[in-house]
């Protein structure tokens, strides 16, 4: 599991919970790229702020830069076909004018809404299947509780060895959300160094995390992030979890949370405060709500559009009914008394004399 390797796994043994903690961990990155967020002391450290991040954009996970204009085709395409129908003529020749009582025109008109609707709906649809489902992110398929209240020994929420963090509120903001969410503290280390090495692998973070763990902590419900990266662009990323916050924060929590980790790293508006508490934050969300399908939303937006349809088509049907009924009264009306015997004159005069009243 992970971008350029990395691994995961649980320590055994310890916790005043029995069992073992949970964890798991990625490497990311370019490798080298001379890029990256704040990077570590590889060429001198960088107190503050990001320095630069990819254009080309991630190889995993990130979301890809989209041009705008995306309203153009649908108003282009709606303005031109509705273009289309007014310009028509209608008759034989060039001279060929348009019948009176504009049903042509109704006709057009009416086409002209069911292809709006039929826009609009297609719009939607393309907007949910391709903006909410983000499929770089592992699905929530478990009904999640949070933990009791009590259950943490509340600290402090986060370690910076790299001057990274500048606006701690916005940080912590997005940490407290995902305590508040899932009753599990989380903690988040950066360094650069794990155990006197710049160039650790997958093992060294990993012991590096779970001594970490027993030194920052009292209980068995928080989860300890350690983010590492001494080359820019080239980071790892190991979290634990103590055995009693491994019943919300299981091995499907945790690709959630790497998931969304690995898809802000590459996301230039973001800081690094923003980075972390967001990915946070949208995990903590993703994590205690299971994921619905987007098909179900898909068929919701078809089924009204297709009764908004119908009723169109119904009113439609309605009013064409009512102007035939009153061209036929009205041509009865208009037609010479003469016509007809005097008895069925008189019946049809006070018949429709009275409809007329009426």
């Amino acid at each position: 599991m992970g971008r350029g390797g990395g691994g995961g796994g649980s320590r055994g043994g310890g916790g005043s919970f029995g069992g073992s903690r949970g964890g798991g961990g990625r490497s990311g990155g370019f490798g080298g790229f001379s890029g990256g967020r704040g990077g570590g002391s590889f060429g001198g450290r960088t107190p503050g702020g990001s320095s630069f991040r990819p254009a080309g954009g991630p190889p995993y996970g990130g979301a890809p830069y989209r041009s705008g204009g995306s309203s153009s085709f649908g108003g282009s395409f709606l303005g031109a076909y509705l273009g289309s129908r007014a310009g028509r003529s209608y008759g034989g020749g060039g001279g060929g004018s348009q019948p009176s009582g504009g049903g042509g025109s109704s006709k057009g008109c009416g086409t002209a809404i069911v292809v709006f609707l039929i826009i609009v709906a297609v719009f939607i649809i393309l907007m949910v299947v391709l903006g909410s489902s983000s499929p770089d992110v592992t699905k929530s398929t478990i009904e999640r509780e949070p933990l009791p209240k009590g259950a943490v020994n509340e600290t402090e929420y986060f370690t910076d060895e790299l001057g990274w963090i500048k606006n701690r509120t916005v940080l912590e903001n997005g940490l407290r959300y995902f305590y508040k969410k899932t009753g599990v503290q989380p903690y988040v280390y950066i360094t650069d160094t794990v155990n006197g090495s710049n160039y650790p692998d997958m093992k060294d973070l990993e012991d590096f995390a779970n001594g970490l763990y027993d030194e920052l902590f009292t209980d068995e419900a928080h989860i300890l992030l350690v983010f590492f990266e001494y080359v820019p662009s080239d980071y790892m990323d190991y979290y634990v979890t103590g055995t009693q916050a491994k019943g919300v924060i299981d091995r499907e929590a945790g690709d959630i949370l790497l998931d969304y980790i690995d898809k802000y790293y590459y996301d230039s508006n973001l800081t690094e405060d923003e980075f972390f508490s967001k990915s946070f934050s949208d995990a903590a969300d993703r994590i205690m709500e299971v994921t619905r399908s987007p098909w179900i939303s898909v068929f919701v937006i078809l089924g009204i559009v297709a009764v908004l349809v119908i009723l169109f088509f119904w009113w439609k049907h309605a009013k064409k009914q009512k102007v035939l009924e009153a061209e036929q009264t009205e041509k009865i009306l208009n037609t010479p008394i003469e016509k007809f015997g005097d008895r069925e004159a008189e019946d049809l005069r006070a018949k429709y004399e009275d409809k007329t009243n009426d």
